[in-house]
């Protein structure tokens, strides 16, 4: 069982298992259709195509959600079925941002109760750098039925982190590139900061330049030095823009050996839908 990362030439050796579900979840926020239009064209061999505001997303609450709340769980349960994907199914992400959106599928997956799900290292580039086969046939998988065994523990609502930011027993860890953390720049939300008393890791941060993954000693400490004492399973909260890109920082957490920390989905674009909270800029 895979539960964190697989290189290309490991999957490569189950793209035809029955029992291994490929998914495709390139996606890119300035072009809503561009991973779609890239799978229809070439993909892993038998992937099924995710689409972050279709389907790894529910609808959006002006004023209330961020830019991609989680989907109903019953609406997601019948997605993954659909999918082919039961408790017997490996299942595989990749996309082609190292990770970072895949990651999000892997973090809804193992919040619906499916541990044996893990994200390709080097995603689509790394798989075609290694000249594995490429195919534009659309996969149509027989359906499976998806049991649900929902683990709400990983998750944190705005109540939550407004009683907690303020915590010192609690770090919130925002996954953001270090000029949004900071308010320097800000190209997608229309305030720029951070939640006060975040701490920052990037998630590009938990990769080589080649986006290979750090190995797990390097993870760990680079984690422990942010988080010193805190367990991430007790008292960390990723968060991002809008819950994608922090679901990269707890798989790392959990790849490094810490465990999962919790995720705050609704991240910096719910937090700053009521312009009362503070944005972290006069600590």
């Amino acid at each position: 069982m895979y539960t964190t990362f697989i290189s290309a030439a490991e999957l490569a050796t189950h793209i035809n298992d029955d029992n291994w579900r490929i998914v495709d979840c390139r996606f890119a926020l300035k072009d809503t259709e561009k991973g779609r239009n890239a799978h229809r064209v070439s993909h892993i061999p038998n992937a099924v195509y995710a689409h972050l505001n279709d389907d790894l997303s529910g609808e959006i609450v002006a004023g209330k959600t961020g830019r991609h709340p989680l989907p109903d769980p019953e609406k997601l349960a019948e997605t993954f079925s659909h999918w082919g994907i039961d408790r017997e199914t490996q299942v595989v992400a990749y996309d082609d941002m190292g990770g970072a959106i895949a990651s999000r599928l892997w973090w809804m997956l193992r919040w619906m109760g499916h541990t044996a799900v893990a994200v390709l290292e080097r995603g689509w580039q790394g798989w075609l750098a290694e000249n594995h086969p490429v195919s534009s046939d659309i996969f149509t998988p027989q359906p499976r039925k998806f049991l649900a065994a929902q683990r709400d523990e990983m998750l944190v609502d705005i109540k939550t982190v407004t009683e907690i930011y303020s915590d010192p027993q609690y770090i919130l860890l925002d996954a953001r590139a270090s000029a949004r953390y900071s308010g320097e720049v800000e190209p997608i939300d229309p305030v720029a900061g951070h939640i006060p008393n975040a701490l920052n890791i990037p998630f590009k941060e938990n990769m080589n330049e080649d986006q290979t993954v750090k190995p797990r000693e390097d993870l760990y400490r680079q984690f422990r030095e942010t988080l010193g004492s805190k367990q991430p399973s007790e008292n960390v909260v990723c968060y991002c823009g809008s819950g994608v890109t922090g679901c990269f920082n707890v798989l790392a957490m959990n790849h490094a050996g810490l465990g999962m920390a919790k995720l705050y989905v609704g991240s910096w674009s719910e937090w700053i839908v009521d312009d009362s909270r503070p944005n972290g800029l006069d600590e």
